[in-house]
């Protein structure tokens, strides 16, 4: 569809309508943000941790090379940062929303399956044994398993290890950036740009370096940051897709509320010309009526 010019759907003119039309939506977003937030205050399933599994637990006990107060910025702010550009070049209210809103709910989302299963899972970290024994005094029971004197907070936290939280919101907010882009600036549009196609994997190379930040942190297991980058990756493609075509497709430029949009608008114009058309044809009837003539062929 060949684009229309939707100026006049700003934020100040369009913006309150838009989000009213979408307020349900919003809604549904507060809950999950409480539903998240109750997720924090949940203890993990404390999974039996014997002596004879501490050996792959012993890792060293090291701060996060990326802290968990900067997640929030790259993967949404950062993200939202693009869209209000996007929107000072193209002012269209309705990419500005959409694409915020689908931000909102890909980390959102993201966040509580993946909370949902660290808690239900209890994995333990491998720095684990640092946090159950910070002195390195092992104690364990009759069975074997282990009888943690750590700090509370760091024990709970260290039966949190599958999936990854920096690596499942990193590739939520930024494989869904990373979308946005392909879409904007036409990545597949069989032109071969290879420097959109950079442009388009940045994001998602920064995600795989937090990804791999956890390992080497040893906060994670291998297999933590793999599911976590899948289970972003896809609830990132899924709230996409809810909003904006496919990035290859030839309207992937846009979101779906756009082009229909410009349809109303393009019928409202074609509505105009029509009854401007036939105003100007009436009096030119009236006219051959009072002189008699006709304008039918004989």
């Amino acid at each position: 569809m060949q684009e229309i010019d939707l100026a006049i759907h700003t934020i100040r003119s369009h913006g309150a309508g838009v989000a009213s039309k979408h307020k349900h939506d919003w809604i549904i977003l507060v809950i999950l943000v409480a539903i998240e937030i109750g997720l924090q205050l949940i203890s993990p399933f404390y999974r039996y941790v014997g002596r004879d599994m501490m050996t792959d637990l012993k890792y060293p006990f090291n701060d996060n090379t990326v802290p968990v107060w900067s997640v929030p910025i790259y993967a949404v702010l950062l993200p939202i940062i693009v869209f209000v550009c996007f929107y000072m070049k193209r002012t269209c209210v309705y990419d500005l929303h959409h694409s915020i809103l689908g931000l909102l709910f890909t980390v959102l989302i993201t966040g509580i399956i993946t909370d949902s299963i660290k808690l239900a899972t209890g994995r333990p970290r491998p720095n684990f044994y640092w946090r159950c024994f910070p002195d390195g005094k092992e104690v364990y029971n009759a069975l074997g398993g282990v009888i943690c004197h750590g700090k509370p907070g760091e024990v709970k936290e260290g039966h949190k290890s599958f999936p990854s939280g920096h690596t499942s919101w990193s590739f939520a907010g930024l494989g869904y950036l990373s979308l946005y882009l392909s879409g904007k600036v036409k990545a597949f549009n069989r032109e071969g740009h290879v420097a959109k196609l950079c442009l388009v994997f940045a994001p998602l190379l920064a995600a795989c370096l937090v990804g791999i930040s956890r390992v080497d942190d040893y906060w994670h297991h291998w297999q933590d940051v793999f599911a976590g980058a899948l289970i972003g990756l896809f609830v990132a493609a899924f709230c996409y897709r809810q909003f904006y075509p496919n990035p290859y497709h030839e309207e992937g430029w846009g979101p779906y509320a756009y082009f229909r949009a410009a349809q109303e608008r393009g019928q409202a114009q074609n509505g105009d010309v029509l009854r401007t058309m036939s105003l100007q044809v009436e009096p030119t009837s009236l006219e051959n009526m009072e002189s008699g003539t006709s304008s039918v062929r004989r």
